[in-house]
């Protein structure tokens, strides 16, 4: 099942949709926390034994070589992968031990942007934002609904007309902020956001970062980043967490994690890019500083 299907199917379930009741904002300390997963795909071993505990208010960023199952990890947390082993929480609830049924009130607060968007391409960005409008609050009008999407997309520096465009008009920045606008329709505590600068140029990638990091600030949110992008991780990510070894091997700050000897961490952070990124980082936080720091001309 492809991610556009999940969501196509969830928006077939009208009566269920009219359960989902909105909870009270999540006050604890870990709003996900994955114990003892272990994820086969045949005799494939893509998670053995992984644990994870993602702090509320933080961007979490979450690397790992090709095949260590970033976005399988991403799916067994949102109840769209089955792990064979191992108990995921979400806000203090159970997603591997409830009925689907019984995660309505858990699945209307978090909002995921799939990797290249997963939009409908025949409805319009407005249309795409109501899609888990539609689900969970069927009740709401379609002037409401029409107000709320064009809403949701300046919200992500889309202009209000870009709610009446089709995917197939817009360029690969724009999918992404569609994407992400359907992902902020229900408001949620939770962002889910699988490789989301992948695919865009470093200008694009960087207004991206910073429309996240926005976003989380202003929100409140709890972001659970997948990406490869060094520059995504130094810019806006408070701790990231490393998959190798079919589990979590380290999680930390970026200065923290520069530290372990593992192999992989070390040629990840200490390669060429990785110095070219922590570079960058370091003349960016110079330069800011020397602003802020110089005296006010027109005083």
């Amino acid at each position: 099942m492809t991610e556009a299907d999940a969501i196509d199917t969830q928006d077939e379930q009208p009566d269920n949709s009219q359960q989902a009741g909105r909870e009270q904002r999540y006050t604890g300390e870990y709003p996900i926390v994955v114990e003892g997963l272990t994820n086969r795909f045949g005799d494939q071993v893509v998670h053995e034994d992984l644990s994870l505990k993602v702090r509320r208010g933080e961007i979490l960023g979450v690397v790992g070589g090709s095949g260590t199952g970033k976005s399988v990890l991403m799916r067994s947390i949102i109840g769209l992968q089955v792990p064979q082993e191992g108990h995921i929480e979400v806000f203090g609830r159970s997603i591997t031990d409830a009925d689907p049924d019984e995660t309505l009130g858990v699945r209307n607060r978090w909002g995921v942007l799939f990797q290249g968007g997963a939009l409908f391409s025949t409805l319009t960005v407005g249309e795409n934002v109501q899609v888990p409008l539609k689900q969970f609050y069927p009740e709401i009008g379609s002037e409401l609904l029409d107000e709320i999407a064009r809403f949701k997309v300046v919200l992500t520096g889309l202009s209000a007309e870009a709610a009446a465009k089709y995917p197939s008009e817009l360029s690969g920045g724009m999918k992404k902020r569609a994407g992400l606008a359907r992902a902020l329709a229900l408001d949620p505590e939770l962002l889910f956001l699988d490789e989301p600068t992948a695919g865009l140029d470093p200008i694009g990638a960087a207004a991206f970062d910073r429309l996240t990091r926005e976003l989380a600030d202003t929100l409140g949110l709890t972001v659970f980043l997948i990406t490869h992008d060094l520059d995504t991780l130094y810019e806006i990510c408070d701790r990231v967490a490393v998959l190798a070894d079919k589990k979590v091997i380290a999680i930390g700050t970026i200065p923290e994690l520069l530290e372990s000897d593992h192999p992989w961490i070390d040629e990840y952070f200490n390669g060429p890019r990785g110095r070219a990124a922590k570079d960058s980082h370091d003349r960016a936080k110079a330069d800011s500083k020397a602003i802020d720091s110089a005296p006010d001309k027109g005083a």
